[in-house]
């Protein structure tokens, strides 16, 4: 069974099992302060996950994705500041939902590990270069269970390291001591420490070389049909993710300008950015094709155009996306922020 076959199955027995929403994102706006007027890095995003769910996030370089994954883990610092919106965590025993937005750091670190935890892109930068790896496990599930002794804390890292295809007797290494991809898989065990809702993923595999990326991708499939956790998972890659996710966002400067099912992603793409990252990598099962890159750059965020951002790059845009931004709009079970959909304008 292909990854994405096994995704497809995953998805359908998670939506049956479990639909609740898991996290709602309203309006989230994300500023970088400077000496000018200050640069809006995320403007106005709105989505929702549920729980069990795969949500892929993608976009090119400046896109607004690592932003967007900051702010969501309140892992931002300054000169980044969330202006706007709220994130409701809202926990699985149906008590209050949760601001993180507006979360003292105290609660924060309450829910850090056991509910929300974050997957980093580099390894290497995430674990601790002088400590053992098990010890970095020991530390992070003492913290959040007092009452763990010492040697059951390492026989749970030993467990945790076997669940991605780690030796047990891996736990005394070196991260140093580790294959780039044995140090991915690390911190995907790490993250999984406290038994979290939500996993949110930053590039892991783009370090490591297909093979170790499908293993990898593997396993987070076979991980959450275990544990049940909601996956964000942020690429520039889209192939990847119509393999992976079963919704995807499509960021550009800063905002989402399509979200919908994966499957119609890849048949049906609103959107000509969309539609432009979809056809810019080239399909395992076809003849050989002609692949169409996008033309021109992303924008400079510090001086957006009037209208919408992608029109300078856009084959289909006309005058008014010139002069007016798009706003999301719900066409069926998907959102798309762009003219060409709006109901006074001719097909």
């Amino acid at each position: 069974m292909t990854i994405a076959a096994e995704n497809r199955a995953e998805a359908a027995s998670v939506s049956e099992r479990d639909d609740d929403v898991l996290l709602e994102v309203e309006q989230l706006s994300v500023e970088y302060a400077s000496l000018g007027a200050p640069t809006r890095a995320c403007a106005d995003v709105t989505f929702s996950l549920r729980r069990g769910e795969i949500l892929g996030v993608v976009g090119e370089s400046g896109s607004g994705k690592s932003t967007l994954i900051t702010a969501l883990t309140r892992l931002q610092r300054p000169p980044a500041v969330t202006t706007a919106g709220r994130i409701m965590y809202h926990p699985r025993d149906g008590s209050e939902a949760i601001d993180l937005v507006t979360l003292t750091p105290k609660r924060l670190r309450e829910l850090r590990w056991t509910r929300l935890s974050i997957v980093l892109q580099s390894a290497m930068d995430a674990l601790n270069p002088v400590m053992r790896l098990g010890a970095q496990f020991v530390d992070v599930l003492r913290t959040h269970d007092r009452s763990l002794s010492k040697a059951a804390a390492w026989d749970q890292a030993r467990h945790l390291l076997s669940l991605v295809g780690i030796s047990a007797d891996r736990v005394r290494s070196y991260p140093h001591e580790l294959s780039g991809g044995m140090r991915q898989r690390a911190t995907i065990a790490l993250a999984l420490a406290c038994r979290p809702e939500l996993i949110v993923m930053d590039e892991p595999t783009t370090a490591v070389d297909v093979v170790m990326q499908r293993q990898i991708l593997a396993q987070v499939l076979r991980l959450r049909r275990e544990f049940g956790f909601a996956v964000v998972f942020v690429t520039h890659d889209l192939s990847l993710l119509l393999e992976l996710a079963d919704r995807i966002a499509v960021m550009y400067a800063g905002r989402v300008v399509e979200l919908a099912a994966a499957s119609e992603i890849y048949r049906s793409p609103l959107h000509p950015y969309t539609k432009g990252l979809r056809d810019s990598f080239p399909p395992l099962h076809a003849t050989a094709t002609r692949l169409e890159g996008i033309p021109g750059t992303p924008p400079d965020l510090r001086a957006l155009p009037a209208g919408c951002s992608f029109a300078p790059r856009c084959p289909r845009a006309f005058d008014r996306c010139e002069r007016e931004l798009p706003l999301p709009r719900t066409r069926g079970d998907r959102e798309v922020a762009c003219h060409l959909h709006d109901e006074e304008v001719p097909a």
